[in-house]
């Protein structure tokens, strides 16, 4: 079933990239490099900010097309710049390299036995986020469009880009570093694009949203100071306990009283609460830490701004004292409207009209804003499940796979983007 399904795929893209049949040679005999890349990846996976060996095959790869590289960038990023033979525009793409300290538990030929340290303690590494297929499918757009210099009117910059899980504690790291060290400048970046293979999304098919797709990510810490005294005697401190509950129910109607959900979703969760040490004391103390999620940066300045007065004034209110403090893990992933419609004829003649779907935002995260702050960008979805499979693991999971058949579809979408934008005439 699984074949007969790759192959009315196969006749369907074949049908549809029929205008542009130069290239449809080179995508078919480029598909096989792809997964073997892919496979070489994910068997050899490393974590965010230690992606040496990673870089090393993507560095030699790039060289040997004569595109010119820079390498150590971000760390262990990698960036090409291929300069076409016309005059125009200076389009990014995008391919996040590192994978998470999750211990593989699938049978794939490729699987990874592949432990680090992370945090103190020995942990499995795996490509539980379809990074490796990300990284392959950049791999083979720079072959392809290397070949056609003629075709490119302006300069490609390729970003490989570590630690898009976030750096380890006490470390600068990913697309925000990438772009602080200015990967977006020399030449400047005019338009920037990037993809996300999911695990639960069919083979041959793309989603996208216009405006904000993915939530911004910010981590929140509550500290809270109470006064000590015997269990027994409540009345005689001040309980930092009792004012957390407060806190976290009260956190909870900014949500379903005050944030207009109509307009974008909105998450605050308290992950984590830590006080006390014996069951007879009232503690002096209590600490929170969460994460805020947000789609609209209306809403997240609201948000951002009763936590702060919430947070000090209930704890004030039972004679106690709050501090809030908020750090931003991610932006939000802003797709540009005025990119979007401009590029979305290219992503349907790619995919066929009908597999190109326009979706609801998500709460997951990506560091691809802190790119889209700095310059227009276009971020999509790409199908990576098996059709008909009716057993697909989500991200960051042990059991978490990849069908193959999903990264030809987003070889020949980055590619068309690329020709289509820097106007190459196809």
């Amino acid at each position: 079933m699984k074949k007969l399904l790759s192959y009315l795929l196969l006749v369907s893209a074949t049908a549809v990239f029929a205008q542009n049949g130069d290239l449809q040679a080179e995508y078919q005999a480029i598909e096989s490099k792809v997964i073997d890349w892919r496979h070489d990846i994910h068997q050899h996976p490393e974590l965010s900010n230690r992606e040496f060996q990673t870089a090393e095959k993507i560095a030699a790869h790039l060289k040997s097309l004569g595109i010119e590289v820079q390498t150590g960038v971000a760390h262990t990023g990698v960036v090409g710049i291929l300069k076409g033979d016309g005059q125009g525009k200076v389009i990014a793409l995008r391919a996040d390299i590192d994978a998470l300290p999750v211990r593989e538990r699938n049978d794939l030929p490729f699987k990874s036995e592949v432990t680090a340290e992370f945090l103190g303690e020995e942990v499995g590494v795996m490509h539980a986020c379809g990074h490796d297929t990300h990284t392959a499918i950049l791999m083979g757009v720079a072959e392809i469009l290397s070949k056609h210099t003629d075709k490119i009117n302006g300069t490609v910059k390729f970003i490989f880009q570590p630690a898009e899980e976030g750096p380890p504690p006490g470390e600068e790291g990913g697309a925000l570093l990438m772009v602080k060290e200015g990967v977006l400048k020399n030449p400047d970046v005019d338009a920037i694009f990037g993809l996300h293979i999911n695990s639960q999304t069919p083979v041959g098919t793309i989603q996208y949203k216009s405006g904000g797709a993915m939530a911004a990510a910010q981590e929140f810490t509550i500290q809270v100071k109470g006064k000590q005294s015997h269990g027994s005697q409540p009345w005689s401190g001040v309980d930092p306990i009792l004012i957390s509950a407060k806190i976290i129910d009260g956190l909870q109607t900014i949500i379903s009283r005050e944030a207009e959900l109509t307009n974008e979703a909105a998450v605050i969760t308290v992950g984590k609460i830590k006080s006390g040490v014996r069951f007879n004391i009232i503690p002096e103390s209590a600490e929170m830490i969460g994460t805020i999620r947000t789609l609209d940066y209306g809403m997240k300045d609201l948000i951002n701004r009763r936590m702060q007065e919430m947070v000090t004034g209930i704890a004030r209110a039972y004679n106690g004292e709050a501090t809030l403090t908020i750090r931003d893990a991610t932006d939000i992933t802003y797709n540009n409207p005025e990119l979007v419609e401009q590029m979305l004829p290219t992503l349907r003649r790619v995919a066929g009209e009908q597999n190109v779907q326009n979706s609801k935002a998500v709460t997951g995260a990506e560091d691809f804003s802190y790119y889209q702050r700095e310059v227009p960008g276009f971020f999509f979805r790409l199908g990576g499940m098996t059709p008909g499979n009716t057993e697909s693991f989500p991200h960051h999971t042990p059991d978490f796979k990849i069908d193959d058949d999903g990264m030809l579809l987003g070889v020949k979408a980055m590619t068309e983007l690329t020709l289509d934008y820097l106007g190459s005439g196809q």
